[in-house]
């Protein structure tokens, strides 16, 4: 059994990424609505060839071993993915997959997938109903065959990851989401909010006040079910956790304890705010490969950063000016820049750039007033 001991050991982002996601290929039978990746129905030539595929394996394990995702398009559409997955495995890294709910997707598939030691297999649900869901993801069926696989995964006794995003399309159903989550018995709801890139339209995105209402309902509820909630692309997330933290102590935000809070909140000894030992944002504790090799800070934030094909992946992203910046808070703008929450929240890189053409500039879908706004406008 390999041991998950350095997954969990403290890191430093200016080094080492908590989560390394990995665009296997670009080919998928899907026409999702919001894919970022913009998916074809072919492979690109231009993939990471096998050989290439290992080179990068080992570099990711060299950087203190993050998790590692292989996301696409369509993993499953690469015939040597199960090569791929075990090699990883056997170099001692903690391996994930987000496949597409397509015919691709087989009991025998995954039967050998957990053969090779892949240790969770993520599915995406983006409505209670296939009417919903189905829509999203623009292929009739793709809600039936998703529950299909996962009465595969059951079978076979991996663990369950649901990915959803949250839109426009499914903001009134939360309840039912929540219903079904528990009742495909999944170990972590991963709760994604719409950023516009590739298909993704700013007439898709759920409101700066939804955001609120959604995070807070999202607090509540993990205080309840019994299964793990992590969100991504909303680090303003982290800020209402820990205000809602903070209430419940009873901590008044001008206490040396409310400090500590955020101290902790930075430092990662919160409880309930996902599983990295602290908040991850677009190339701070997180980067992304393209199919072709190109690194960016995430795939929502499209600035490539360099190719992993003519430099390795631990210098590009130790060193690369951009990422640099990205892990100073202190650098960013507007509101986010002088925020209390900054070193804990950051807003989303990849929301601003695509708001602004700015990755430094304020998340445009955060309500929050920092308190030093506050007392300047009481000063007028």
């Amino acid at each position: 059994m390999i041991s998950n001991a350095p997954f969990f050991q403290p890191r430093d982002y200016q080094k080492d990424p908590f989560i390394v996601i990995w665009e296997v290929t670009r080919a998928c039978a899907l026409k999702c609505l919001h894919c970022r990746a913009d998916a074809q129905y072919k492979r690109d030539p231009r993939e990471l060839n096998i050989n290439e595929a290992k080179t990068l394996i080992d570099q990711i394990q060299s950087m203190n071993n993050p998790l590692l995702v292989f996301t696409g398009g369509d993993p499953l559409e690469r015939d040597d993915l199960l090569e791929i997955v075990q090699y990883a495995v056997k170099k001692g890294v903690r391996v994930s997959m987000t496949p597409s709910a397509t015919p691709n997707v087989t009991k025998d598939t995954m039967k050998k997938a957990k053969d090779t030691g892949l240790s969770r297999w993520a599915f995406s649900i983006d409505g209670p109903n296939k009417e919903i869901h189905d829509f999203f993801r623009g292929t009739r069926g793709s809600f039936d065959r998703t529950i299909e696989a996962i009465q595969y995964l059951h079978e076979l006794k991996m663990p369950l990851q649901i990915n959803t995003v949250i839109s426009q399309y499914n903001i009134e159903y939360l309840e039912e989401m929540r219903e079904l989550m528990e009742k495909l018995n999944v170990v972590l709801w991963s709760v994604f909010f719409l950023v516009p890139v590739g298909r993704g339209q700013d007439k898709d995105m759920i409101s700066p006040a939804e955001h609120e209402k959604v995070f807070r309902w999202l607090y509540k509820t993990s205080k309840t079910v019994n299964f793990d909630i992590k969100t991504t692309a909303a680090q303003h997330y982290r800020r209402v956790v820990l205000q809602h933290k903070a209430r419940e102590q009873k901590i008044a935000k001008d206490d040396i304890e409310f400090q500590n809070v955020l101290m902790e909140g930075a430092t990662g000894t919160v409880d309930g705010l996902g599983r990295a030992p602290k908040g991850v944002n677009d190339g701070n504790g997180f980067i992304f490969i393209s199919h072709i090799g190109d690194v960016y800070p995430s795939g929502l934030l499209p600035i490539k950063v360099g190719n992993v094909k003519g430099q390795a992946l631990p210098e590009i992203y130790r060193e690369s000016p951009i990422l640099k910046q990205l892990r100073d808070p202190d650098q960013y703008k507007g509101k986010c820049g002088v925020c209390e929450f900054r070193h804990v929240c950051g807003g989303s890189r990849s929301r601003a750039y695509a708001a602004t053409g700015d990755y430094l500039e304020s998340e445009p879908y955060c309500v929050y007033i920092p308190k030093v706004m506050r007392k300047k406008k009481n000063q007028i």
